[in-house]
């Protein structure tokens, strides 16, 4: 059995000559434990990712069936106009304030008015050719809503955000480190490189199981770590920043006429795609003398602009408000927010695809895969492929972890001080100022290790520092 091989069979190997060992062999016990360490601390938060997301892939089909009886509608000759569906509604909720109005993309598909009632967001379904109501929606109450928000906060608003990123800047840091573990130390092979030995035993089937899908899976899981980050409210807030202002903003094509010198972004009156959310909102002209549009005429503005079937309509604030409109297609080419004067019905803003910057159009594209949506069902089957192997390959580096674990300690591999590797210093570094918050719990953790866990002699042999 070759030395690497022994070693990752094993989980510590305590020796009073660890100081005396080669560079290179010095480098991996440090480098595996920090793989160690990173992958016994945030496995559960991983795992909350992979299952979450294998079940937000599916969510078009998932509420296509869960809400069938709300969503399907028989076609029926013309549909009526939407300003009648939202008078019908607000007739039967005279206290609600109307927030948004979805047309539905299709002929059998029922419209929809989402409604503020007191401190509920209700969706009202409404059949387009009857003007009856088929069914509401507490919007507190879509499970497949409630899995995205695990899956992106933990339900924990900012706190379980900050949880989240940090658990992705460490599986980034798993990968690299997984990566430079797994490399093979001499020649190339495939058994045990890049495929499990079945017939060598347990102990190395089970090492092969975690890393052999590990390095297979390795680009994909780095793809939706990076799409994943970008929806970040820490580190993906300072991306959105870098790429708008790198590009000196928006392009000047989306506007009609001056740009606006506004305070308020697009997403915070909309949910809209990921490049348009640090958008100017413009104002709508002054109300004196001006009645509100019908939203028949923002309709037929968004067929007149072609804007994808699946968009919504955001009503105004504010008497200086404006109609939005935001398309999440399933394709990133056919995203669009439009703002739209409230009174004259004039478009002020029109940003599409085609307007985006490249990083824009990268990560635009990037998000829709992320979501299963860009290529169809075979989007998600692949996403659900790679989830599910995270899973695995969490579990089996668990299940390795746990039958090897020495008696009395917590098994992590002895590994020289960092001051004395240079190189993986400055790696580190590196990661910890691209990734802030991954380089605070480095820091966190290299005080801990230093002040508390070498200066107590019970934790210092527990931890094998």
């Amino acid at each position: 059995m070759l030395a690497n091989e022994s070693t990752q069979l094993g989980l510590e190997q305590p020796s009073s000559d660890d100081k005396a060992l080669p560079g290179k062999q010095q480098l991996y016990r440090a480098v595996w434990r920090w793989h160690f360490y990173a992958g016994l601390l945030f496995a559960p938060f991983i795992l909350i990712l992979a299952v979450t997301g294998s079940v937000y892939l599916f969510k078009p089909q998932l509420e296509q069936w869960m809400y069938k009886d709300r969503y399907v509608v028989e076609a029926q000759g013309n549909r009526l106009a939407g300003s009648q569906l939202i008078e019908n509604v607000q007739r039967a909720y005279p206290e609600a304030q109307i927030k948004r109005y979805r047309p539905g993309e299709s002929s059998e598909r029922s419209a929809e008015v989402r409604i503020a009632r007191g401190e509920d967001s209700i969706t009202v379904f409404v059949d387009p050719y009857t003007g009856n109501m088929i069914g509401e929606i507490n919007d507190a109450d879509r499970l497949i809503d409630r899995f995205e928000e695990f899956h992106g906060e933990l339900m924990l608003g900012t706190t379980g955000d900050r949880i989240v990123e940090l658990a992705a800047c460490w599986t980034l840091i798993l990968i690299l480190s997984g990566v430079y573990l797994w490399f093979p130390k001499q020649k190339l092979r495939l058994a045990g490189v890049l495929l499990p030995r079945f017939h060598k035993g347990k102990k190395v089937l089970l090492r092969d199981l975690h890393a052999v899908p590990a390095f297979w899976l390795s680009l994909a899981i780095l793809f939706l770590v990076i799409t994943g980050l970008l929806w970040s409210g820490f580190w993906g807030t300072k991306v959105q920043h870098l790429a708008t202002n790198a590009g000196a903003g928006y392009p000047p094509s989306i506007w009609v006429g001056s740009a606006p010198s506004s305070t308020v972004k697009t997403k915070d009156i909309a949910d809209v795609p990921w490049a348009a959310q640090n958008v100017d909102v413009p104002m709508s002209a002054s109300s004196l003398g001006y009645v509100p549009v019908s939203v028949d005429d923002i309709v037929a503005t968004a067929a007149r602009l072609d804007i994808y079937p699946t968009y919504e309509v955001v009503f105004p604030r504010s008497a200086e408000g404006v109609y939005t409109l935001s398309a999440f297609p399933p394709k990133a080419r056919d995203e669009a927010t439009v703002h739209i004067d409230q009174y004259t019905g004039a478009v002020l803003a029109d940003y599409r695809y085609q307007n985006y910057e490249p990083i824009g159009k990268l990560m635009a594209w990037g998000i829709t895969v992320h979501k299963g949506l860009e290529y169809g069902l075979l989007n998600q089957l692949l996403g659900l492929l790679v989830c599910v192997g995270i899973v695995g390959v969490v579990a089996s580096g668990i299940l390795l972890w746990w039958r090897r674990r020495p008696s009395g300690r917590i098994g992590a591999p002895k590994a020289p001080e960092l001051k004395k590797l240079k190189g993986l210093a400055l790696i580190l570094l590196l990661l910890g100022l691209l990734f802030p918050l991954a380089g605070l719990s480095m820091l966190a953790a290299i005080v801990l290790d230093q002040l508390l866990i070498r200066r107590i002699p019970r934790l210092k042999t527990f931890f094998n520092a």
